[in-house]
């Protein structure tokens, strides 16, 4: 994984402040956390000035949130730096292009997609493309280990990746275009490819009382109650001692 760390000085602004609408915004944050756990609000924060920054987090914008949240820099810079959604650098102004490089993606061809970034991106990360649209990074595990390989591009899972269609998804956004978000393949989220391969049989689901159903399954109207918890169920009586 690429080594989290803060652009150089050259891309960093001097100051960054939050629009006034982005206050308002960050104040009703703050009041979903009960007193004395305000700093906890730092995550929706930070995002909400990485999107105003143009979707990279400087240096500025992480110290002006830890003056907001009243918590020490360092603390905000360890927050910054522990999660690969806070990025730290330039990024492409239509698609910023985290791969996963884990093991479940590495195992389905994770590595043809970072063939696809070195030649029409840039071979080191964080490197933004000659036309400014493009950047990427690897990341750890992105949590859609059974659609792998796969890439996020800002809020959306780009999922069953190859070579060729992770080169679509980059053409859609080149375009302005997007592709639908998820599996690139005949799949609906993680269901099997191709469709449903169990429990196929329709006799499975229907009414005892269905002529032609012999056997069916236990419908959710007709299901077993639930008996009352352990602790509450009425002890057994004592059994009386016999007499000598």
């Amino acid at each position: 994984m690429s080594v989290r760390r803060t652009a150089p000085p050259e891309f960093q602004p001097k100051e960054f402040a939050f629009t006034p609408e982005n206050v308002d915004w960050a104040k009703k944050q703050i009041l979903k956390f009960p007193e004395g756990r305000q700093q906890s609000a730092i995550i929706p924060l930070m995002w909400r000035a990485q999107e105003q920054h143009g979707g990279w987090l400087p240096e500025a914008a992480i110290r002006y949130v830890a003056d907001f949240l009243g918590m020490a820099y360092i603390r905000a810079m360890e927050v910054a730096t522990f999660y690969t959604m806070f990025l730290l650098q330039p990024v492409g102004k239509k698609a910023h292009i985290q791969v996963c490089g884990t093991t479940p993606c590495r195992l389905r061809g994770a590595d043809a997609l970072f063939d696809v970034c070195h030649k029409r991106i840039s071979h080191e990360p964080f490197e933004v493309s000659k036309d400014g649209n493009f950047s990427w990074e690897e990341v750890e595990c992105l949590g859609a280990c059974v659609n792998a390989p796969m890439v996020l591009i800002w809020d959306d899972t780009y999922e069953d990746l190859t070579a060729e269609s992770f080169g679509n998804v980059l053409d859609g956004f080149a375009s302005s275009k997007p592709v639908k978000p998820g599996p690139q393949v005949d799949r609906h989220f993680s269901a099997p490819v191709g469709g449903e391969l169990t429990l196929t049989d329709p006799s499975l689901y229907q009414d005892s009382g269905t002529q032609g159903a012999t056997d069916a399954a236990v419908l959710d109207r007709k299901a077993k109650k639930p008996g009352a918890a352990a602790n509450e169920r009425e002890a057994s009586a004592p059994t009386k001692p016999k007499a000598n």
